[in-house]
């Protein structure tokens, strides 16, 4: 089953309309409508996701698009990473297809391994746009340690959470 673009992915899109350039990186690209945003900035987007049937049908939409989990089938360096990331804390009431939502046990592990690698695949004045959740733990202190710095640029009220969307750079 394919990620259906909601909320998330409709608040970070309105910013990847105005950062994409250059060569582009969607990591978890689901349905692709990241990708297909960047894709109308720039011709060079590679979209990644770990769910194959999400790959092919980004395929079937013309977007270059391979299977990875996070960067491990990712070569070379990018201008903007966007990352839609599953970020909500496991619980015992799982949910239908809770790999699109479940960031962890806490929530946060995906984002701690994404940031840990994220900087090799950073050209020089590479950004990273990236959504959350206020349901996900420790984001900022995760990306401090990592040495980013980060800006939130938009954040959406929910009657459960607040969504957020930060542009982060390389210290």
């Amino acid at each position: 089953m394919v990620y259906e673009p909601s909320d998330d992915s409709f608040l970070i899109q309105e910013f990847v309309r105005k950062y994409a350039k250059g060569k582009v990186l969607d990591i978890g690209t689901g349905s692709g409508i990241l990708a297909k945003t960047a894709l109308e900035k720039t011709k060079d987007v590679l979209a990644v996701d770990i769910d194959e049937e999400s790959v092919e049908h980004c395929k079937k939409l013309g977007i270059n698009t391979v299977k990875s989990d996070l960067f491990e089938n990712v070569k070379g360096k990018f201008d903007l990473i966007i990352f839609n990331p599953p970020y909500l804390p496991d619980d015992k009431n799982k949910l239908k297809d809770d790999h699109f939502y479940i960031g962890g046990k806490k929530g946060n592990e995906i984002l701690e391994r994404f940031f840990s690698k994220a900087k090799e695949y950073l050209n020089k004045n590479g950004k990273i746009l990236i959504v959350f959740s206020s349901l996900t733990p420790n984001v900022e202190e995760i990306m401090e340690k990592d040495k980013f710095k980060f800006k939130k640029l938009k954040e959406k009220a929910f009657f459960y959470e607040k969504l957020y969307v930060y542009l982060v750079e390389k210290l």
